[in-house]
């Protein structure tokens, strides 16, 4: 049992902590919600690339054809990534930038990978799900609008775990899950907030959590390349980025990928020079072929001039922890109907948010008034919104490690 100093505290730490996040929470659910039905809202907006049907034994271009294809719309840039789409690997998805470093400015042409010819140009920076996608991911901030929203995230979870460990002194007189309909309005509305506070309690973790983590991910990248990736780079130090007429076949370097991981499908390619490469290497990242595994990548280093596999690394926990984060932050892993869950366990944080909001200002215009309604209530304070989404979610302009895929 708490002593009254020790629920003071309690007290004091969770209404700070839901207050200053109850905002940023309210707005991370409202442009989650859209973004767990990207795939969807895409096909219905006619703004999904999709490749023309043909027989099963159509032969597939080689890779550099296609990259040929891509590198003739926009000469005076460099391919930075390509891509498959997670269920369909008959489109290529090419990203092409003015340089190999990390930048918003980049160009996504779709090439069928049959016929090796342009399917279209896709634009990922623009229109109503580019629009939900920064505000939720960055607030069109960055790298430090990710990492506020990360600092939000943690103090979402600093709310949860105060909620509950508020929630069975405020509630002992009260039946689990009941509901005063015969008291005030305020009284009410306490009651649902805590009902749907403690229901969503699970999700509310698992969302927050995973949303804190993918606000890491450029951090966690860069991390892994200077603790792993420069270690197996050091044969190469002080070399510069291989010239491209001086590299060998992609496709070669993409079947020598293959072969050193075999069961596994490709994911995505960085090329020489870029932030999920080396100056000297293709890096082929595969993918398994289970639901779990096929958020999990596997990189295979291939010298850029030979096409000969040199390192072929694992990836650490950090960045495992990231991957399986992602799609889980977003319901990605049960297809339709874990969709349809986490859009009703969203709507029920909505709730919770808001509700909460009220209760905090409406106890403010009591006490501004020196009026209680009702004296006998509990005046306990509202239990944590779960579920803010502080994602780093679904643009996809550079790589899946950032839910990008190089397509957005």
């Amino acid at each position: 049992m708490l002593s009254p100093a020790a629920l003071r505290r309690w007290s004091w730490t969770h209404k700070w902590s839901s207050l200053v996040c109850t905002v940023f929470m309210l707005l991370l659910c409202l442009t989650g919600l859209p973004l767990i039905f990207h795939h969807e809202i895409g096909h219905l907006l006619g703004t999904e690339v999709e490749a023309p049907a043909m027989p099963a034994s159509t032969p597939r271009a080689s890779l550099d054809q296609v990259l040929a294809t891509a590198k003739a719309l926009h000469p005076e840039r460099v391919v930075q990534f390509a891509s498959h789409a997670e269920d369909d690997d008959n489109v290529w998805f090419v990203t092409l930038t003015p340089t190999p470093a990390p930048t918003d400015d980049f160009k996504s042409v779709a090439v069928d990978a049959r016929t090796a010819k342009v399917l279209a140009q896709p634009r990922f920076d623009e229109g109503f799900m580019y629009v939900m996608f920064k505000l939720h991911v960055d607030l069109f901030a960055g790298l430090p609008g990710k990492l506020f929203l990360g600092f939000m995230g943690l103090l979402l979870l600093v709310a949860i775990v105060t909620g509950v460990v508020l929630y069975a002194p405020f509630m002992r007189k009260l039946a689990f899950g009941e509901v005063r309909r015969d008291r005030s309005r305020r009284v009410k509305w306490l009651d649902l907030h805590n009902l749907l506070g403690i229901v969503t309690l699970v999700w509310a973790l698992v969302v927050g959590g995973t949303g804190m983590i993918n606000t890491w991910a450029d951090l966690l990248i860069k991390y892994w390349q200077y603790d792993q990736l420069s270690v197996l780079l050091k044969p190469y130090a002080g070399q510069p980025i291989v010239p491209a007429a001086e590299r060998g076949p992609l496709q070669q370097a993409l079947e020598a990928a293959q072969a050193q991981a075999p069961g596994t499908k490709l994911s995505f390619i960085a090329f020489p020079g870029t932030a999920f490469s080396s100056p000297h290497h293709n890096t082929f990242f595969m993918r398994g072929n289970e639901p779990l595994t096929s958020k999990l990548l596997k990189p295979v280093l291939v010298d850029a001039r030979t096409a000969e596999v040199t390192a072929s690394p694992r990836l650490p926990w950090y960045l495992t922890a990231l991957l399986v984060s992602q799609p889980l932050h977003f319901g990605d892993y049960g297809g339709m109907p874990m969709k349809l869950l986490w859009a009703l366990l969203d709507l029920a944080t909505i709730v919770v948010l808001g509700s909460g909001l009220y209760l905090w200002l409406r106890k403010g215009v009591q006490a501004g008034s020196g009026t209680n309604n009702n004296p006998g209530t509990v005046s306990a304070p509202p239990l944590p919104g779960p579920a803010g989404r502080p994602a780093n979610a679904a643009a996809r302009a550079s790589s899946p490690l950032r839910r990008t895929e190089g397509r957005a």
